[in-house]
C-alpha cells in the first residue's frame, strides 16, 4: 500500500476542504470496507485519506419529514436495528438482510454502499474502469463477462452498479444531500448515478470535492414495498440481480409502480416498461410475470451472461409477489 496522509476532521468543511479539486490525490475513508481493498490493489493511490469518523452530522438514523433521515456514516447493522425503518421500509430491510457478513454489517455503511466502486473483475484486476486493454480495446464484450450488464451496456461501460441499497431508496422516492464546498444540495437518489462515457469519469455524479451527507427517505405508508435478490449462494457475495419495488394499490388495482433494477446495468436500472405492464391491474402471479417479462425486454446480453436476464425477469416478478403478500412458497 502507497504511503499516505491520514486526516480525521471534526467538521464537514474542514473535510471537504481537505479533498482537493483534483482527482486521485484524496480519498474519503468511511467504513474502510472497500476502500482499503482497492488501497491494497493499487486500484485507488491516494496521498490523503479523509476519514468521517468524527464527524458527527453524518451519523445516526432520526425521523425527519415524515420520513427517516440516514446518516451517510450509519452502519449496515443500524439500518439493520433501526425500529424506525423495521415494518416501514420493507424494501430497504429486505435489501439489508442480503448482506450475511457480521463484518460487513458493523464496519460498512450506508453512504459507503452507494459509492462503492464497481466489482467487475477487470476494474479491479488494473484495467481501468471501462476494462480496456493497452490498445484501448474493450475487454468484457466478448471475455469474461458472466456478472457484467444486461441493460444500459451499449457501452462503453458494461460494469454493474454494486449498490445493494441504491435500488430499494430509487424506488421509496429518497433524495441524498451532498455538500461542496459551495455549500449542500439535495439531488434524487437515482441522479447521485451515472453511465461513464469515458475513463477520465466517475459512476457516481459526486464532484472530487463533494461528501454524501445524508439519505431522506419519504414516508412510504401508502406503498407495498418489497426487495428480492438472486445469488449464487448465500454466503458473503453480491447478488446476480434484485429488484426492489413501490406499489401504490387503488382496491385491488396498481395505481402506481416504481419498479427498479440491481446489478443488471452500469446504474441501479428503473424499468418504465415493467412499470407500465403492471399499473392498472391487480398483483397476481400472471401480471407479476409479465411485468417481470417487460423489465427485460431490451436487455442486451453479453456473449456469456444470457442467463441474467432470466434472473432479473424472476427477481421483478418475485419483488412485486413479495411487496402484495403473494409471494410464492
Amino acid at each position: 500500500m502507497q504511503n499516505f496522509e491520514y486526516m480525521a476532521p471534526a467538521d464537514l468543511a474542514t473535510a471537504v476542504q481537505a479533498l482537493g479539486t483534483q482527482r486521485g490525490l484524496a480519498d474519503i475513508l468511511a467504513g474502510g470496507t472497500d476502500q482499503m481493498s482497492l488501497m491494497k490493489e493499487r486500484i485507488h493511490t491516494p496521498t490523503r485519506l479523509v476519514s468521517l469518523r468524527n464527524i458527527a452530522q453524518l451519523r445516526g438514523i432520526t425521523s425527519a419529514r415524515g420520513g427517516v433521515r440516514i446518516g451517510a456514516t450509519a452502519t449496515i447493522a443500524e439500518l439493520q436495528g433501526s425500529k424506525l425503518v423495521a415494518g416501514k421500509y420493507n424494501a430497504l430491510t429486505q435489501a439489508a438482510e442480503g448482506v450475511t457478513s457480521p463484518q460487513m454489517r458493523a464496519m460498512g455503511t450506508v453512504g459507503g454502499d452507494l459509492l462503492q466502486r464497481p466489482r467487475c473483475w477487470y476494474f479491479r484486476n488494473g484495467f481501468g474502469l471501462l476494462g480496456m486493454d493497452a490498445a484501448g480495446k474493450s475487454l468484457p464484450p466478448q471475455g469474461e463477462n458472466q456478472y457484467h450488464a444486461i441493460l444500459g451496456n451499449k457501452g462503453p461501460a458494461y460494469f454493474v452498479s454494486a449498490s445493494s441499497f441504491a435500488p430499494a431508496l430509487i424506488a421509496l422516492g429518497a433524495k441524498v444531500k451532498v455538500q461542496g464546498p459551495d455549500g449542500a444540495r439535495e439531488i434524487d437518489a437515482a441522479d447521485l448515478f451515472q453511465i461513464p462515457k469515458n475513463g477520465q469519469e466517475r459512476e457516481s455524479s459526486l464532484a472530487v470535492n463533494e461528501i454524501l451527507v445524508e439519505i431522506a427517505v419519504p414516508d412510504a405508508g401508502k406503498f407495498k414495498t418489497a426487495t428480492y435478490e438472486v445469488r449464487q449462494r448465500k454466503l458473503m457475495d453480491w447478488p446476480l440481480a434484485t429488484a426492489s419495488v413501490a406499489l401504490e394499490m387503488s382496491g385491488s388495482n396498481v395505481k402506481s409502480a416504481r419498479i427498479v433494477m440491481g446489478h443488471v446495468a452500469p446504474i441501479p436500472w428503473r424499468s418504465s416498461e415493467a412499470e407500465r405492464a403492471l399499473v392498472g391491474k391487480s398483483v397476481s402471479e400472471a401480471s407479476a410475470a409479465a411485468a417481470g417479462k417487460a423489465a427485460v425486454a431490451s436487455a442486451t446480453p453479453l456473449s456469456r451472461n444470457k442467463h441474467k436476464v432470466r434472473l432479473a425477469e424472476i427477481a421483478v416478478k418475485r419483488a412485486i409477489l413479495r411487496a402484495s403478500g403473494k409471494e410464492l412458497a
